[in-house]
């Protein structure tokens, strides 16, 4: 399942078969440097163990992808502080990463995921590592999210239950599709149980 991520996210070459973003055939797709365009322009990521900068302060953190497509100071500032409002830790916006809790670096880690904003949002088991109510709390968030900005989530977990709140299914098995369908009766994050 992540070897999958890492191919939608342009980090892997596929050993066959064809991407397509957008409705376009893209042949260089996870080809260098065709795969930094593209993640800097279309994906998001936001991983398990969070990724962070450690020697950055949240604000440091989430701008790091604005910095990298040289976006410019007063927009950055003004960018990050509204995503970092939004995923609800303006008051921690100077702290240092390793200062926070797992649900606060989680937050962190998706507000550098969405801060530019991207078409395709990559969530490789974005509730691994927290315990039951932040993992909640981090679902409604990336609910909010995609409701908000109405992105594309792909979200890859072992907790059967967020399956609940998705709109289509993919169930893997051995690197196989075992189960590919619809949900019709779909939850919101608050409704989950497990």
């Amino acid at each position: 399942k992540s070897t999958l991520l890492n191919i939608l996210g342009a980090l892997l070459v596929p050993d066959e078969g064809e991407i397509y973003l957008n409705g376009r055939l893209e042949e260089q797709y996870s080809k260098e440097p065709h795969a930094t365009e593209i993640r800097n322009k279309h994906i998001g990521f936001i991983f398990q163990d969070f990724s962070l900068l450690n020697d950055l302060s949240v604000r440091e953190n989430v701008s790091l992808p604005l910095v990298l497509k040289g976006g410019r100071d007063r927009k950055v500032k003004d960018t990050v502080e509204s995503i970092v409002r939004r995923v609800g830790i303006e008051d921690k916006l100077d702290s240092g990463v390793t200062q926070l809790s797992g649900g606060q670096q989680q937050r962190t880690a998706i507000g550098r995921a969405i801060v530019k904003n991207p078409d395709i949002l990559l969530c490789d088991e974005p509730t691994g590592a927290l315990d039951y109510n932040t993992s909640k709390e981090i679902l409604k968030l990336i609910e909010t999210v995609n409701q908000k900005y109405g992105n594309t989530i792909v979200m890859v977990t072992h907790n059967d239950a967020i399956k609940d709140m998705a709109d289509r299914v993919v169930k893997l098995r051995d690197g196989m599709i075992r189960k590919n369908y619809c949900n019709e009766h779909k939850l919101s994050a608050s409704e989950l149980e497990w």
